[in-house]
């Protein structure tokens, strides 16, 4: 302003200049616009920025900051500015709109002066300044922060040295928007107290909490001070940020878990090389979601430790029980760093998995047997060929139920060994007493593999529930009748019951039905035994005349013989 209103300085020799006595009048002023907020008002010694019009008291123009295109800037009350001026902004509010009525005592008095465009003031003049004030700043201001929300748990804090992203308006003092992160869509990421942002900035974020919204107010002199910034931030111009904080890292951080519910057992835990299916919430430190796998209903399945899954998660993965839900906070630099993942999962990002472990195994993994009921007196157990029944329930390892023999009207029947169950719970079915009762954990590789089945997920873990309520012992496969002890010897004449040196079927019939009662043979049980023990007459008959002769069945033995030779070689 002193270069705007510089008086011109007349050699004046011998003049002596009188005024009509009486008081001199003091500025007149019009407070014709007041913001219903005034957090502050123009002090001696403040500096402050405002645009104006000046004019005469006819209305003829001099001078115009609004023309010109730029504010003016300067200190209040230490004679820089015109007096009358000086005193005009005095208790302005920033977006204040005054008019001032300066005498020519407190203007250019006598002597008069040059308006910008080289019009005079004439001596004696009284000048009218219409002002808005847009900016007012102090040397001794200091950063100003006000907390407008904040989450209800905040267990960091952001600290020098810490890596933020936010989001934020930028607004001058007198609300004039000159940025937005919003508008780009995209946060503003960067390290704090490092010098990456202004000092007022770096100040001012110091201490907030993720999910924390703030207004921070930077003076000039924190800010960009006299050189401003482009177009948008003018030379000393004190900035208005509103920050919401949406992530806090510190590059030395580790993953961070939070365990919320373990099961009352846990006799395992994951390892490295262990394969894992569970549920999970991914989401932001702002609340916000990324991805979920109980929307697709599908677990996540993949093996630990190994290099499958980002470094974090395959970490976080390790020393878990069957059912346990944690939460798993992992920085950045163990997620998907700096550059993110396409459009899912911004750059620097913090991401929160919660995740439930629905099981795990190792591909080396055995079947686990738990005998949970057996019965005192147990002779006979259950094996290879065996034929038997058994009731079972089939659930996941979270309890989910996938099958039943309760659903059915009659309970399962089946050769052990025959490939006619899956190979887990054939063997888990092995080895057991009547009326014994026994839990049988299954693996996939031993159960439905990756693929699953109809109603079981891929690579599920399986939990049998057993109890054997019937045995049949079983003959080889291939087999019709075995011995079970040492056949007779020789074999036609105890097959011959009556003595008449040729064996009919019903002869035969009543023969071989005679070693079952006595116990030295069996058939193949779940078999019609008449129809077995046809096959076997039809098998020695060798001339199909209706009975068996010695020669016949000693040819048959002979074959038989020479057969297994033949597999042997």
């Amino acid at each position: 302003m002193e270069s705007i209103f510089a008086l011109i300085l007349l050699c004046v020799t011998g003049t002596h200049v009188s005024s009509s006595p009486g008081p001199l009048e003091d500025v007149v002023i019009d407070r014709y616009d007041i913001p219903r907020v005034c957090p502050r008002e123009v002090q001696t010694g403040d500096f402050v920025r405002y645009h104006y019009n000046g004019t005469f008291t006819d209305g003829k123009k001099f001078d115009s900051s609004h023309e010109r295109g730029a504010p003016f800037s300067g200190q209040v009350g230490l004679g820089r500015l015109i007096t009358g001026l000086d005193r005009g902004v005095q208790g302005m509010c920033v977006n204040e709109r005054r008019k001032v009525t300066v005498p020519p005592h407190l203007a250019y008095g006598s002597i008069g002066g040059l308006a910008p465009d080289g019009d005079v003031i004439p001596a004696d003049t009284v000048l009218v300044f219409d002002v808005v004030l847009l900016d007012i700043w102090n040397t001794e201001d200091k950063v100003q922060t006000r907390t407008l929300s904040k989450p209800e748990s905040c267990k960091r804090l952001v600290e020098a040295t810490d890596f933020i992203r936010y989001h934020y308006n930028g607004t001058l003092l007198n609300g004039v928007p000159f940025d937005s992160s919003h508008s780009r869509n995209g946060t503003y990421d960067t390290y704090v107290g490092m010098g990456y942002l202004i000092k007022g900035m770096d100040e001012g974020l110091i201490g907030m909490c993720v999910g924390e919204t703030r207004t921070i107010i930077i003076p000039p002199f924190l800010a960009y001070e006299e050189k401003g910034y482009g177009t948008a931030i003018p030379s000393q111009a004190t900035l208005v940020f509103e920050v919401f904080m949406i992530d806090l890292f510190n590059p030395k951080d580790d993953i961070a878990v939070v365990v919320k519910e373990v099961p009352k057992t846990c006799t395992r835990k994951t390892v490295v090389g262990d394969y894992i299916r569970y549920h999970y919430n991914g989401t932001f430190q702002d609340g916000s979601g990324f991805d979920t796998s109980y929307q697709r209903n599908s677990t996540y399945n993949t093996y630990i430790g190994m290099g499958y899954v980002i470094q974090g998660m395959d970490k976080a993965l390790q020393g878990l029980c069957i059912g346990e839900k944690r939460r798993v906070i992992l920085p950045p630099h163990m997620a998907y760093g700096e550059k993110g993942t396409g459009d899912l999962i911004p750059g620097s990002a913090v991401l929160i998995f919660d995740i439930h472990v629905i099981d795990f195994h190792n591909p080396k993994d055995l079947i686990e047997i738990k005998v949970t009921s057996k019965p005192k007196k147990c002779n006979l157990t259950s094996e290879v060929d065996d034929l038997i029944q058994y009731r079972y329930n089939c659930s996941l390892m979270d309890g989910t139920l996938l099958y039943s023999s309760d659903h059915y009207e009659n309970a399962p029947i089946t050769t052990l060994g025959a490939n006619k169950v899956i190979e887990g719970l054939d063997e888990g079915l092995r080895g057991m007493c009547v009326g014994e009762k026994r839990v049988v954990i299954v693996p996939p590789h031993l159960g439905h593999g990756e693929n699953g089945a109809k109603g079981v997920p891929s690579s599920a873990v399986l939990h049998f529930e057993l109890e054997l309520l019937d045995l049949q012992k079983g003959v080889p496969d291939g087999y019709m009748f075995v011995w079970l002890g040492d056949s007779p010897d020789p074999l036609f004449p105890a097959m011959d019951l009556n003595k008449d040196l040729s064996v009919p079927l019903e002869e035969f019939t009543a023969f071989i039905n005679l070693q079952v009662a006595e116990g030295t043979g069996r058939l193949r049980p779940g078999m019609d035994a008449d129809g077995i023990i046809k096959d076997m007459f039809n098998n020695q008959d060798r001339n199909t005349d209706g009975k068996i002769v010695a020669e016949e069945l000693k040819l048959k033995v002979e074959e038989d013989s020479d057969r297994a030779r033949h597999e042997e070689l």
